[in-house]
């Protein structure tokens, strides 16, 4: 299916003939969105497996959470086909956006793992979008 005729159905996210997401809202509000879905399969299965008394229920590693949101990052940077801008780009929104992470899990200390992880997830979400969304771009047009 071509990317005009995916607009043209309403797809969402939109996108490009390419494949590449237009609007870093769009990004965002699937990436977030896939974040919730995920937080709450994992407390669907944490439940589960405490109720099943294998072990107690908010000990899930809320990090877990990111899965959908990493999924649509990566069909992203797949889509922005073969360069370097997509490479620097991407590698310097993980690292940024692990950082991100790991200082809200911090912040987040002595609360259960599930919710320190999910602050975790939800920081690393943003700042994946933030950094990625706008540097590819700069960068593809800086290189060509």
């Amino acid at each position: 299916m071509s990317g005009q005729s995916q607009q043209a159905q309403g797809g969402f996210p939109r996108r490009d003939d390419e494949g590449r997401v237009v609007a870093l809202g769009d990004l965002l509000g699937v990436a977030l969105g896939g974040l919730v879905i995920g937080l709450l399969a994992l407390l669907l299965l944490d439940w589960g497996f405490a109720t099943a008394g294998a072990g107690d229920f908010g000990r899930a590693n809320g990090w877990l959470a990111v899965i959908l949101p990493a999924w649509l990052y990566w069909e992203d940077f797949r889509a922005w086909g073969f360069g370097a801008a997509r490479v620097v780009a991407a590698l310097a929104a993980v690292a940024l956006a692990v950082v991100g992470g790991l200082l809200a899990a911090g912040l987040a200390d002595g609360l259960p793992p599930m919710v320190s992880g999910g602050f975790a997830a939800a920081a690393f979400t943003v700042v994946y979008a933030v950094v990625w969304f706008p540097g590819v771009h700069w960068l593809a047009r800086r290189t060509g």
